[in-house]
């Protein structure tokens, strides 16, 4: 069995759609970022990659690459999920935690966790999504970005 661990973190910004999870929130700022920016997702992706040690998003999906740009982060997860498959693992579970003072998140957590199952072939039962606040603390309780972090076994 095999242990990773997944961070993300991105700056909202005007004009931008706010999508995590897969699911499009309304919300008067979105995430800035050169795909879809959803830190939910990149998270995981990056917990997913790290428990195979095949590196992180960064390198799947360069940010300098124009094929990435916009690009839906469900699908990218897909394709690391079927990365790990191929590579002979089995993904056990996914436990994430999201980190944003606004919008509140608990209206959306049942889609993001069948959208992450969907995306990576799993059961809804075995992904976890949660949500906190830091209270007004750091640049996320400032309302300034939203961060993910996530963890996942596999073997």
């Amino acid at each position: 069995m095999r242990i990773g661990h997944g961070y993300d973190v991105h700056r909202l910004t005007e004009n931008r759609k706010l999508i995590i999870g897969g699911v499009d929130i309304p919300y008067e700022k979105g995430l800035l970022g050169h795909s879809d920016a959803d830190v939910l997702l990149h998270a995981i992706s990056d917990a997913l990659l790290g428990a195979a040690a095949m590196g992180d998003i960064g390198g799947m999906f360069p940010d300098n690459d124009a094929k990435y740009e916009g690009a839906d982060s469900l699908l990218l997860l897909n394709q690391v999920a079927q990365r790990i498959k191929d590579s002979g693992y089995n993904i056990i579970n996914i436990d994430a935690t999201l980190i944003a003072q606004n919008p509140k998140m608990k209206p959306y957590i049942n889609k993001m966790r069948e959208n992450v199952a969907s995306a990576c072939g799993i059961d809804v039962g075995a992904v976890s999504v949660k949500a906190t606040t830091e209270e007004g603390l750091g640049f996320s309780g400032a309302g300034e970005g939203i961060a993910a972090h996530s963890v996942c076994l596999i073997d």
